[in-house]
């Protein structure tokens, strides 16, 4: 039956991305996901009923396209999965400028990007997530040796809470932990694999409909210190 509900995903050609709207479709949700390169999305294409849309969402006039091509779509969620772990080698000694505002950009500010141009899209009982990480909060020393990619989820809370602070949304904005996964960027090591996140995931969103305040929780719906 359709819950007549829209997502819009932001970068969702594998991974949790994709894990994301397979769970959404099975649950009739309507999905609009983006990727940056359609070419390397043959999974998310496969699947039934999905809207595909390509976005660079580093890009300025990309996200002006999208904006044009969905104008007049409102959405029940709007998730911002999109991010990158930055170089291999991440000791400070050894940064590039490139690589660390690559990193910045993609994993802290392009989200906040996002979320204010598709934010008056969203209803008002709706749900905004970001797809952060335990590893973004200043109070747990876990993740130390990727010290580069845990500063730019620290970025990304800290311009999560910013961007409530200045525009005070009715909706309930999540910054969403994962868990551990078995992904690319997770590694085989992991602790859970993407069905148990992503399933988990929806069911905070769900839960979450409708609540409202600025929440930083994990796939189970436990709060975590920022």
């Amino acid at each position: 039956m359709p819950s007549n509900k829209t997502a819009l995903i932001i970068g969702a050609s594998r991974g949790l991305g994709l894990g994301l709207v397979q769970r959404l479709l099975e649950d009739n949700w309507k999905v609009i996901a983006t990727v940056r390169d359609a070419a390397k999305a043959s999974d998310l294409a496969a699947l039934p009923g999905v809207q595909v849309e390509t976005l660079e969402m580093n890009s300025g006039s990309q996200l002006d396209n999208l904006q044009q091509r969905l104008q007049g779509q409102t959405f029940d969620l709007l998730f911002v999965n999109a991010g990158v772990m930055g170089p291999g080698d991440q000791n400070p000694e050894r940064a590039q400028l490139a690589d660390v505002g690559n990193l910045f950009m993609t994993n802290a500010v392009s989200p906040i990007r996002v979320a204010q141009r598709f934010a008056s899209q969203l209803k008002a009982d709706g749900v905004l997530a970001f797809m952060s990480s335990i590893l973004g909060s200043i109070a747990i020393p876990d993740g130390s040796e990727i010290c580069l990619y845990k500063a730019s989820k620290a970025a990304l809370n800290s311009m999560i809470n910013s961007f409530v602070t200045l525009h005070q949304p009715a909706q309930t904005v999540l910054a969403m932990h994962p868990g551990w996964v078995k992904t690319d960027m997770g590694g085989e090591n992991a602790e859970i694999d993407v069905l148990t996140s992503t399933q988990g995931m929806l069911e905070q969103i769900k839960a979450s409909t409708g609540k409202g305040g600025l929440h930083f929780i994990n796939y189970k719906g436990e709060s975590l210190i920022w």
